[in-house]
């Protein structure tokens, strides 16, 4: 039986594993020179070829492979001897070679670092002889990296990739992360490590507490902090009624729609004060922007107060002990985006240092009772960058948006602990900054013209948005023998197709033959059903080239049948339109008899059961 070197090898380990118990017993001495490239002396099948190899010769083939080998046995008695040896720890045949020198008697913590020296030295020179090589193979490489996958959603990590994320079931959400050797702490500890500049030492140990103790320590008129002027009543409608103490505020939006703008001017009320609340201290903190570029805009919005604060900064626990020398009122952080903790892992902006940031300014909000608002950049969706679970760590998330050619900027809240999320804030966009509307009901209409013909096809709305009310215009137009096909601003296209087979087969219209368009006036986007009526009203008014008389307004739901149906909060809508001055409003015949009191005070409401009724009280000559 013939085999090739590597193989041989393989097979002279493999055979010396299994047979070391035999081979002990025939040489009792665990250390056995090695003094032939034969050895262990296994049966003649095992072996390549029948070799015999001198000391010179064995010697000299050493020589020729290595160029400082170890001293042969025929050498002087000092010479060092190469020896084989058992590891079964490692589970194989490892080298090593000592001097034979046996007088001297060194230091045995220099003889154990000597021989430990020597074994690596044998195992570096000699291991592809004997087959130790994988030693230095088994030794993991320092400073490895390794990777981690985390869930954009939720925050769930994972050593593994997976398609869905094990927490929430999101699809296609793991992000995968690359983490140094060295221990990077987790999440908790990373945040509390920001904070233990400016936590006491000594806490004291906290219990539950009642909940009447609770109500009876906190005075409801001057608990939160009050924003005064028509600007700071719109921002107060939207939190709720004031800036809660303690509470961490998430301001989002597109670029440009006035994020920083909206918060430097809140910064600069809270740090005047009012007539029932003395000046204070306010921190204003960017990550975006120098202290130059700051005062510029401040300059430009008439910004004066002594007591602002400008910071420019990235590194959270800086602004920890910034705030905490201060101890100001509130603290403004644009963007969170920006800033890094130093403890977690990732580039500032990353999901774990966006998601450990706003942990660690949440306990500082808490413990020292001091609110902190926050701007969130926004991705291509609209939505606020970064994990999900950030929107739920705070306690208030306020979106801010805006028409690109439209000075109006809408603040509406989707979450708030401490208030409705029905409320919303209008504000106007000037050279001075933002400026509250006194009335926004009345913003998206158009100059009012006297009746004439171009005034056909237009009809009068009420939409909610939240709580408030806002009056809109509808614009159609009917061509007759047009084959453009239909166009539709501001509606949903299913919407509108249905509206216009109802007038087909139930008001007897035909509008088969006619190019129809609609628009909603200053690109508002019309998604309730209460616009139906004035959807209907203006189609018929252009196909019959009968102008809509002024002051009259449409709020009705249009089925199928052609029947009107009654819709939400009819009477805040009616209560709006008396406040503009208008004095008919068509309304469901159903809903007609709740509004008796407003026909004495100068609003007359028409009720209808269809289509038709609305047509021929609407369109009617003489």
């Amino acid at each position: 039986m013939q085999l090739q070197a590597p193989d041989m090898r393989a097979f002279r380990a493999i055979y010396f594993r299994k047979h070391h118990s035999t081979l002990s017993s025939l040489n009792p001495n665990p250390l056995i020179t090695c003094k032939s490239p034969n050895y262990p002396p296994f049966p003649r099948k095992f072996h390549s070829t029948p070799t015999t190899t001198t000391n010179e010769t064995a010697a000299t083939s050493w020589t020729t492979a290595y160029p400082n080998p170890p001293p042969s046995d025929s050498a002087s008695p000092n010479t060092s001897t190469v020896q084989a040896i058992y590891d079964p720890v490692a589970g194989r045949v490892v080298t090593k070679w000592e001097p034979n020198n046996k007088k001297e008697e060194p230091d045995p913590g220099v003889e154990k670092s000597r021989s430990s020296s020597n074994i690596d030295q044998g195992n570096r020179i000699y291991g592809d002889v004997i087959g130790s090589s994988s030693v230095s193979r088994s030794i993991r490489k320092k400073g490895k990296s390794r990777s981690v996958f985390v869930c954009e959603d939720c925050g769930y990590s994972d050593g593994q990739w997976w398609g869905t994320c094990k927490q929430c079931q999101k699809v296609g959400t793991m992000k995968r992360f690359t983490e140094g050797v060295q221990k990077k702490m987790s999440g908790f500890e990373a945040s509390e490590n920001a904070l233990r500049s400016w936590l006491p030492q000594h806490v004291a140990a906290s219990a539950p507490i009642r909940l009447t103790d609770v109500n009876s320590q906190i005075n409801e008129s001057s608990w939160r902090i009050t924003l005064p002027g028509i600007f700071g009543a719109e921002v107060e409608r939207v939190l709720g009624g004031g800036l809660v103490p303690g509470s961490l505020v998430l301001v989002g939006g597109d670029p440009g729609v006035g994020k920083s703008t909206l918060l430097l001017q809140i910064a600069a009320l809270i740090s005047e004060g009012n007539d029932t609340e003395d000046s204070a201290r306010v921190i204003y903190v960017s990550g975006e922007e120098s202290v130059e570029q700051i005062g510029n805009r401040a300059d430009r919005l008439r910004i004066e107060t002594e007591d602002l604060f400008l910071y420019s900064s990235t590194d959270i626990e800086d602004i920890l002990k910034q705030a905490r020398d201060l101890s100001p009122r509130a603290l403004v952080i644009d963007s969170i985006q920006t800033v890094y903790l130093s403890e977690a892992t990732g580039n500032a902006g990353s999901h774990v240092q966006v998601k450990e940031c706003t942990s660690a300014l949440l306990r500082f909000a808490k413990k020292t009772n001091i609110p902190i608002l926050l701007t969130g950049h926004v991705t291509k969706d609209g939505e606020i960058a970064g994990p999900r679970v950030l929107e739920h760590i705070v306690d208030v998330v306020l979106y801010m948006e805006g028409e690109k050619y439209s000075s109006h900027r809408l603040l509406r809240s989707v979450k708030n602990r401490f208030g409705s999320t029905d409320e919303l804030g209008v504000f106007q966009m000037s050279q001075s900054g933002l400026e509250g509307v006194s009335n926004p009901s009345g913003m998206f209409l158009s100059e009012q013209h006297s009746d004439s013909d171009y005034l056909a096809g237009l009809a009068i709305a009420v939409m909610m948005d939240g709580s408030r009310a806002f009056v809109i215009e509808i614009q159609a137009l009917c061509v007759a023998g047009s084959s453009a096909p239909r166009h539709v601003n501001g509606v949903p296209g299913s919407r509108a197709d249905m509206i216009i087979s109802v007038i087909v087969k139930q008001a007897g219209l035909k509008l088969q033959e006619n190019g129809i368009f609609l628009n909603v006036v200053s690109g508002v986007h019309l998604t309730e059903t209460a616009g139906d009526l004035a959807i209907a009203a203006a189609i018929c008014s252009s196909f019959l080239e009968f102008p809509i008389p002024m002051g009259i307004a449409f709020i009705a739901e249009v089925g199928l049948g052609g029947e009107l149906r009654t819709v939400p909060q009819l009477e805040k809508r009616i209560n709006t339109l008396a406040k503009l001055g208008y004095k008919k409003c068509i309304v469901p015949k159903s809903a007609e008899r709740t509004f008796y009191e407003m026909q004495s005070e100068g609003m007359e409401i028409l009720g209808c059961n269809n289509l038709k009724e609305m047509i021929h009280t609407v369109f009617r000559r003489g």
